[in-house]
């Protein structure tokens, strides 16, 4: 054992803040702590909390890490610190790894580790201290762990202590938080860094790039991130830190590296540990370091002194609509840019070159969107069912989730028999909430163990869990036959996780399964606890009967659980089992329809083309895109997708309106897919009546027949509606006449029957229904919009009111309105009158025919007298005679 490393310790900036900080956890319980990169907070603070330096009281400290590299690597840095090997003082547990002993007083876990530890044992026990280290990345694991634990300070260990920890955090709103209540919140206690000045290199691409959507990253923008990379290798000294969303961006970025005087480095989370170590270990030789955000914080990497942003990063999102999840590409916060920014200026002075222009800087959001409001919450639903809190009314979260992302959720939990329709929590859904996997991938587990073995279901979850990589193909099976075959690092991983989850998959559904090797035993809920989650348990679907295909995709059918064979039956199976609403028919050659209702196509050259039907694991839809492509999926046959998607199964009459008329018809579907259908006979009446307004919706009004008196009766009523309002009823707009059709399409909407039906229905006469008969106001209709208006020759012309928004137009010749010195009102609005000449073309437009007389009138007169010579055109209209008859006419 080496002695403690007291020099560098002393070094650590963030030991001036520390009696603030242990001041503020005595008097309060909790405290925010913001300290810069490189301070030490993430190292300093547990050792001296846990009274390992400094001589404080010995307390037991558990650190909350947002990802598995970070806790492996702050766990080191801290062994280090005191001279020993991790295990000792000092140890850290992750998904599948735990390296701590009887005397490990410190011990940094990831945040699903430590949610499934409160969901074992709420009190914590033995733990004085919890420290969310990071907690500005707002990942919901760490905003679920940081509501239980305050519920747990606030009905079980009021003693337990909290640190919310973060160089780039929403301090004020984090006080708010760990406050719970209190009045000015929890302290907030800010340690100063002495980090390195960085200085911003702005290095935008010369020309225009795409913008990301979905996953797509225009390949322009990474070539120009390349560049980058190369200019700063040669304009500065050090390793180079280059951020890029995702770990295919990484091996593109790689493969355009080629011939750099540097070793060429990728770090992600995937990546396996040993080149984790590597990349974190000190080297002689220069090096760029390609990584994603799980570099971004609480790692240190040695040497370097340049950072390259690619301003991009990669966020969760979900369309519950379609039942399809995926990663997103993004804008980077300028949160995320100082913390990435910050690591060129750990060690000494360095540099940060920013794939983008300043000016673009300032439209970035400040934080990452927090992923309570972007993600998939059946995850998070279980989690507050498990705990007892359904409805999370009574959890302090720093951001509330989202009504409609809450109810989707709940609907996939009750689907899988996670929780019951009111959203309490089944014995099958605690079991499941155990397995740390998703809801999901834990029905698929359970219930795939009993068809396919718990081996087979072990490995093919552990597939669905971490999609492989892209270089494995679209098909589940072979994906899968590969993987066990392979000895890449996806196969290593891939292998580690399916022995966790067949060890899991051995304890029956709703029994304590410890699946992560942790010493703690399962402690029994709390007397509160206990009697909130009181359970109702929920059925596994019966799965013996299901069809399975044989490795050529041929239907087979098991006669008994666990007697499903070949690889493409147990694909199909385990994958709709997960996914039941993306269980697909096939609709023509590569094409499918979900039972979500989303069309689904497969790319050229996919074996899966020629399916029946088809199981699909992971797809995504372009923004403009009318089907989700399928990147992911295993051939399946009707029996199986029945039984996996049972919850889907409806029967009965379907009448709608579908291309153009009343279709009815006895359907027997499987969500959005016909599996059976017959036509109807003799169709509800009233379902009729319901399609027929669906069509009328959809295809408009001009389905009825519309006479001109008709149309012209709609027109003076919508008239008389805009101008005196009251009793006079809104006909102008389709949506306000169907939503009063019982009132004006009755008797003979409900007499229809089809398309013709409705084309004999006189629009006119149904109307004159709408007139306000009782007030007697109906009878005044000619009146206040007189169908026709008397001009002076005598002619009776009719009104035309078809403007949405005008006045009524009167267009009638010129000679006739001889001698009318006032402009004709109707209901006190007046008339536009469109003059016309003698051959009915239009001469002029007036609302005020006094000032015509005196202006206008003399150039009409003067354009018009000598192209109709034989029609009068007296110096004053006012005072002449009115007529409809050229002078000749006049003159007899």
């Amino acid at each position: 054992m080496t002695a403690i490393r007291q020099a560098e310790l002393d070094a650590l900036p963030v030991r001036e803040a520390l009696p603030e900080l242990v001041c503020a956890l005595d008097g309060h319980g909790a405290a925010v702590l913001c300290a810069p990169p490189g301070t030490g907070k993430t190292t300093l603070v547990p050792l001296v909390l846990a009274g390992l330096v400094g001589g404080g009281p010995r307390r037991r400290v558990v650190v909350a890490e947002p990802r598995r590299i970070a806790a492996r690597a702050a766990a080191r840095r801290m062994a280090w610190l005191l001279g020993e090997q991790v295990g000792g003082s000092v140890g850290f547990t992750v998904r599948g790894e735990r390296v701590a002993g009887p005397g490990t007083v410190v011990e940094v876990v990831t945040t699903g580790v430590l949610l499934q530890r409160l969901q074992r044992d709420q009190e914590l026990s033995g733990v004085d201290v919890v420290i969310l280290d990071e907690c500005h990345e707002r990942h919901l694991d760490a905003d679920t762990v940081a509501a239980f634990l305050l519920d747990v300070r606030e009905t079980l260990r009021p003693e337990l202590r909290l640190v919310a920890a973060s160089a780039t955090t929403d301090a004020a709103g984090w006080a708010r938080v760990l406050g719970h209540g209190r009045p000015g919140g929890a302290p907030v206690v800010t340690a100063a860094g002495v980090s390195y000045p960085v200085e911003t290199v702005w290095a935008p691409p010369a020309r225009p790039v795409r913008p990301p959507h979905g996953m797509r990253v225009d390949p322009a923008q990474l070539t120009h991130v390349a560049s980058v990379v190369r200019r700063a290798l040669a304009e500065r000294s050090g390793d180079v830190l280059c951020f890029l969303p995702g770990v295919g961006e990484l091996a593109r970025v790689a493969g355009q590296l080629g011939g750099v005087d540097a070793e060429v480095l990728q770090i992600h989370g995937r990546a396996p540990a040993a080149v984790q170590d590597a990349a974190l270990a000190p080297s002689a030789h220069r090096r760029v370091i390609l990584a994603t955000a799980v570099a971004e914080s609480s790692l240190t990497v040695p040497g370097v002194r340049v950072v390259v942003d690619s301003g991009l990063a990669r966020e969760p999102r979900v369309d519950h609509a379609r039942g399809l999840g995926a990663l997103a590409t993004v804008r980077a916060s300028r949160a995320a840019g100082r913390q990435r920014a910050g690591r060129a200026g750990r060690e000494a002075p360095g540099a940060v070159y920013r794939c983008w222009s300043q000016a673009e800087d300032g439209r970035l959001p400040a934080f990452p969107s927090p992923e309570i409001r972007i993600a998939d919450l059946a995850q998070f639903a279980l989690q507050a069912a498990c705990w007892g809190d359904p409805d999370v009314a009574g959890l302090a979260l720093p951001d509330p989730p989202p009504a409609g992302a809450m109810a989707a959720a709940r609907e996939v939990l009750v689907a899988v028999g996670a929780v019951t329709p009111d959203g309490r929590a089944t014995p099958r859904g605690v079991g499941m909430s155990r397995l740390g996997l998703h809801p999901r991938l834990a029905r698929a587990l359970l219930d795939g163990a009993a068809a396919v073995g718990p081996r087979r279901a072990a490995e093919l979850v552990a597939l669905l869990s971490e999609e492989p990589p892209r270089e494995y193909g679209d098909d589940l099976a072979a994906a899968w036959r590969r993987a066990r075959a392979g000895g890449d690092a996806y196969a290593t991983r891939w292998r580690a996780e399916a022995t966790r989850l067949r060890r899991s998959a051995a304890t029956p559904a709703g029994h304590s399964t410890p699946t992560l090797p942790e010493p703690e035993a399962a402690a029994p809920l709390p007397g509160r606890e206990a009697a909130s989650r009181r359970a109702v348990g929920a059925p596994a679907p019966d799965l013996r009967a299901c069809g399975a295909g044989g490795a050529d995709g041929s239907a087979a059918p098991a006669t008994a659980a666990g007697a499903v064979s070949g690889d493409d039956a147990a694909a199909g199976l385990v994958a709709a089992l997960a996914f039941p609403e993306r269980v697909a028919k096939a609709k023509g050659e590569g094409a499918f329809l979900m039972a979500s209702g989303t069309a689904a196509e497969l790319g050229d050259g996919s074996r899966l083309r020629s399916a029946p039907w088809l199981a699909v694991a992971v797809a995504d839809r372009g923004p403009h895109s009318a089907s989700a492509r399928v990147r992911l999926g295993a051939v399946l046959d009707e029996d199986t997708a029945r039984a996996a998607a049972a919850h889907l199964l409806t029967s009965g009459d379907e009448v709608r309106w579908e291309d153009g008329d009343v279709a009815a018809r006895a359907t027997h579907r499987l969500g959005a897919i016909a599996l059976a259908v017959r036509p109807l006979k003799n169709p509800d009446p009233a379902l009729v009546r319901a399609a027929l307004l669906e069509g009328l919706r959809s295809d408009g009004l001009g389905l009825l027949r519309w006479t001109p008196d008709a149309r012209a009766l709609r027109a003076r009523l919508g008239f008389l509606h805009r101008t005196l309002g009251g009793a006079w009823p809104d006909v102008a707009d389709d949506g306000a006449l169907l939503a009063r059709a019982d009132d004006w399409l009755e008797p003979e909407l409900s007499r229809a029957r089809r398309r013709a039906d409705l084309a004999r229905i006189d629009a006119g006469q149904a109307l004159n229904r709408l007139l306000p008969w009782a007030t007697g106001e109906a009878a005044r209709l000619d009146e206040l919009a007189p169908e026709r208006i008397e001009v002076p020759s005598g002619s009776r012309i009719r009104l035309d009111y078809s403007a949405e928004h005008g006045q009524p137009v009167l267009a009638v010749k010129l000679q006739e309105l001889f001698g009318l010195a006032e402009t004709p009102r109707v209901a006190g609005v007046p008339v536009l009158v469109h003059l016309l000449s003698p051959a009915g073309r239009p001469a002029a437009v007036t609302a005020d025919l006094a000032s015509f007389w005196q202006g206008g009138y003399l150039a009409v007169r003067a354009e018009l007298r000598g192209r109709y010579p034989k029609h009068p055109w007296p110096q004053d209209p006012a005072t002449a005679e009115p007529t409809r008859h050229t002078n000749a006419r006049l003159r007899r």
